[in-house]
């Protein structure tokens, strides 16, 4: 049977002073009147019952995410003790679905896409079953045409095409790394190459097997976990043993190296929401290139984004191309250019041990 399993261990720094620790980006109802967590369990529709839908997160978000998420077992919202990157998080979910259904195949994806269409969505991961049902060795991904030289996407080089499914899936040839510029424009040219969505999909003892091959030690850590289901000793076998794993992501510990790797062109539209320049792929800007999801005033100002409490008036005069963000307790203001260094920011606040602005 499929199941579904999201990843909402991010802490969403770039999304700040919005985003905090105790309720970061992906709790957060950024692109509409959901959450973005909500809205990325709601695109799946029929297609997987709230049964088989599975969270691992941090810790502390995970009394926040069961109430964002009524319908889910409590059980299926699991903190992590730490943070130790993608390939523990699967590696940990695949063992917890294994537990109940042995053949069960894993969808995985980020809590924190934007994907307008659900219903092509369904229609990828459909087909992405069927490939996997033809083959249970493939590892089946979701590439996302480039329509920008990216620099701040890992890329996958498709090969030969998989004529069962139209000519909308093909093999992988390699995955590639965050590029420079120069490298981004030469993929772009070429229309052999996706951005990497970060969803993928496989039959959850495959992963296994693969990071028994890839990541042994990784494997024996999160295999003394699976021992321990169901057993009364199960949460303090997890903080040890998934605290000692040395974390890395899945795509270095299996992707890159399983040899039966499918890309599915993504038919659905993508955003990743990144930072806070994205709201501007999501409202439509005004007259003026301004994205404003707040009470705003503009005079003479241009190219900014604003976003703020509903009952907080911003006024801006004379200014372009600013991010401008309101909340109850803090306010940012940055060029656009600069919004990578909110993160330098965030870590000024817990040199200071501004914990409450965190």
């Amino acid at each position: 049977m499929l199941h579904a399993v999201i990843m909402a261990g991010g802490s969403g720094t770039r999304f700040w002073p919005a985003s905090r620790k105790h309720k970061p980006k992906q709790l957060l109802n950024l692109a509409g009147s959901r959450t973005m967590i909500q809205s990325t369990l709601d695109r799946l529709g029929d297609l997987v019952p709230p049964q088989r839908q599975h969270v691992i997160t941090n810790r502390v978000l995970v009394d926040e995410i069961r109430k964002q998420l009524p319908d889910l077992p409590p059980e299926n919202v699991v903190g992590e003790p730490c943070k130790r990157d993608t390939a523990p998080c699967v590696g940990l979910a695949a063992a917890l679905v294994s537990h109940d259904d042995e053949d069960a195949t894993m969808l995985v994806m980020p809590s924190d896409h934007v994907i307008a269409d659900p219903a092509a969505f369904r229609d990828a991961v459909q087909a992405g079953q069927r490939l996997i049902d033809e083959d249970p060795d493939r590892i089946v991904t979701f590439g996302i045409r480039p329509t920008y030289p990216a620099e701040s996407f890992g890329y996958i080089h498709r090969g030969e095409p998989i004529a069962a499914v139209g000519g909308k899936a093909f093999y992988v040839k390699r995955f590639r790394e965050k590029p420079s510029r120069a490298t981004a424009e030469d993929y772009l040219s070429t229309g052999e190459f996706y951005w990497n969505s970060g969803i993928f999909m496989w039959r959850a003892s495959l992963i296994r097997d693969a990071l028994a091959r890839h990541q042994p030690d990784m494997h024996g850590h999160l295999q003394t976990i699976a021992d321990a289901i169901g057993r009364p000793d199960y949460a303090d076998v997890l903080e040890r043993e998934f605290t000692a794993i040395d974390g890395t992501s899945i795509d270095y510990a299996v992707m890159e190296r399983h040899p039966n790797v499918v890309v599915i062109e993504a038919p659905f539209p993508w955003d990743d929401l990144g930072s806070w320049q994205s709201l501007s792929r999501l409202h439509e800007p005004d007259d003026h290139g301004n994205t404003v999801v707040a009470n705003h005033i503009g005079i003479d100002t241009g190219g900014t984004i604003v976003h703020g409490d509903p009952d907080h008036t911003i006024v801006t005069i004379d200014v372009e191309d600013l991010v401008i963000v309101q909340t109850k307790d803090a306010t940012l203001v940055a060029h656009k250019n600069a919004e990578e260094r909110v993160r330098e920011a965030v870590a000024e606040l817990q040199k200071r041990g501004s914990d409450s602005l965190l």
